[in-house]
């Protein structure tokens, strides 16, 4: 699967620092938002309104999940993801790891490196 084909699918997620306007997580958000895009942000340590803390708490079923995320962090949520069973999974620059492509494939979910800003400018 390629990164573009993602943008055939309207329900998304973006895990990161979705309200710090400095950070890619951010433009992500506001971007797909702008493209008509059904998109909401998750952030653990986030405290402003509209930011989910857990991908759980999320009100719709999730078909994309975008990860601009340290890795570290980033497995866990991968680790969520797959109990939500969300598969397809768009890793942006920096978020991968050795250990988060491995368990996406362990676990036949469809892990594509690539930037969502990427792929919406090619529109």
């Amino acid at each position: 699967m390629e990164a573009s084909e993602f943008l055939e699918y309207k329900n998304w997620v973006v895990v990161g620092d979705v309200s710090n306007s400095s950070k890619y997580a951010y433009k992500i958000l506001n971007s797909l938002k702008n493209e008509g895009f059904n998109v909401v942000g998750v952030n653990s340590s986030d405290l402003n309104i509209g930011v989910y803390k857990s991908l759980k708490e999320v009100p719709y079923k999730i078909e994309v999940l975008d990860l601009c995320i340290n890795p570290y962090k980033g497995i866990k949520i991968i680790q969520e993801a797959k109990e939500l069973k969300i598969e397809k999974i768009l890793i942006q620059p920096g978020a991968e790891s050795v250990e988060i492509l491995d368990f996406c494939q362990e676990n036949e979910m469809k892990a594509v490196e690539g930037c969502a800003l990427v792929e919406l400018s090619k529109r």
